[in-house]
């Protein structure tokens, strides 16, 4: 039997006992619902909320009153569009959008200056969105699965980016901004249409870099203390007389308790996971320690 559909403007049964425990956390997950609740925008004390995969089409203006959230999860919905008013949400720290079917983000998403965590891989992105060059204090940045072509010139702007993810998106050419950004720590480009790459080194701060199913006959030239993931990667880690690493896994936990940078960079830190099984959100678990 399948969960009931909540009307428009009621909160669910069982959220009056979740709210009483005091943490300020409200799990609407896995119920259908093609519009926030109207009552759920009443409740201005919310830090944490979890709307993943509800079928979720619209977001009301009125979110932007939940001033004191920290974490948004709207992942695998139907949304088209966000509304302005999510972009005035001071305190928020971690979105995922992923899974959903946006071609774009608001011109006021720059205002989001708290966000240190955005995940919106598997959307329609076509161009990198540009209010995310003025976020200089993002750390984790997720936009697998798009079909982006090319990164602005500007990206070295984005000097608190630390871990990116490109993977399934159609870059032909490695994009030559990446190569302005030093700080960056882990890089994804999986299942791309790159044929070759420069010389790495100067992403000096560089420890994880991904290149698997790309039409290209060996690894990059990177710093030795870079763990490689591709074509080749096994027998230059051999070179170097290292035991051969093991690959990160496929398909991460989705996890939102840990404030550390290193969780930041994985998604978050804890035990809860979210996220349909063979999702493409991932974890580098089996990279080395990351430190700030």
């Amino acid at each position: 039997m399948g969960i009931a559909e909540s009307t428009p403007d009621e909160l669910p049964s069982d959220a009056e006992e979740q709210l009483r425990n005091g943490e300020q956390q409200l799990e609407l997950s896995g119920r259908r619902l093609r519009r926030l609740p109207s009552a759920v925008c009443a409740l201005n004390r919310l830090q944490k909320l979890y709307v993943s995969g509800t079928g979720l089409r619209e977001l009301p203006e009125e979110i932007e009153e939940l001033r004191e959230l920290r974490i948004l999860a709207l992942d695998f919905n139907k949304l088209e569009r966000l509304p302005d008013g999510l972009c005035r949400l001071p305190r928020l720290t971690r979105l995922y959008l992923g899974g959903n079917r946006l071609l774009a983000l608001p011109a006021d998403f720059a205002q989001l200056q708290s966000l240190r965590c955005l995940w919106i891989e598997g959307n329609f992105l076509r161009r990198f969105p540009r209010p995310l060059l003025r976020l200089v204090a993002l750390q984790s940045l997720q936009m697998g699965d798009n079909r982006l072509r090319a990164l602005p010139a500007e990206l070295p702007r984005m000097t608190g980016l630390r871990g990116l993810w490109l993977y399934g998106n159609r870059f032909e050419e490695f994009p030559p901004a990446l190569l302005r950004m030093g700080r960056l720590h882990i890089l994804d480009l999986d299942r791309n249409r790159l044929g070759g790459f420069p010389d790495l080194h100067p992403l000096r701060a560089l420890r994880v870099f991904s290149y698997d199913h790309n039409p290209v006959t060996g690894p990059p030239r990177v710093a030795d203390t870079v763990f490689l993931v591709g074509e080749g990667a096994v027998e230059r880690m051999a070179e170097r007389d290292e035991p051969t690493p093991r690959p990160p896994p496929r398909r991460p936990a989705r996890v939102f308790e840990d404030e550390e940078e290193e969780d930041l960079l994985i998604g978050g830190g804890g035990s809860r996971a979210l996220g349909p099984p063979g999702g493409s959100l991932r974890a580098l678990e089996g990279a080395p320690e990351l430190g700030t």
